[in-house]
């Protein structure tokens, strides 16, 4: 599993403008199953998006066509982890 941190490098407004691309993208990588959750940090300095095990570098690939990250707008940071324990109901993380 991949945890994914974006940090926002540009004013509000930018980022708010590029938003209905991002979001549009987002929905293009559930669809494919790659993406298990994602969403704001709080303070909103940045988000954070969970996906699934794979290919790193192709990760990495793909999350440079984020419109976010491909106008400057944010910069990402790649973290890879295997879950060994989980809440009940959540042990489904173990085998992503």
């Amino acid at each position: 599993m991949f945890v994914v941190t974006l940090t926002y490098l540009r004013p509000l407004s930018e980022i708010d403008a590029l938003m209905p691309r991002h979001v549009a993208w987002l929905k293009q990588h559930y669809r494919s199953g790659l993406f298990l959750a994602s969403g704001r940090q709080i303070p909103r300095t940045g988000g954070v998006i969970l996906a699934r095990s794979g290919d790193r570098e192709e990760l990495e690939k793909l999350l440079l066509q984020d419109p976010f990250v491909k106008n400057g707008c944010a910069r990402i940071e790649v973290v890879e982890f295997k879950p060994s324990m989980t809440a009940p109901g959540a042990e489904v993380l173990k085998e992503i």
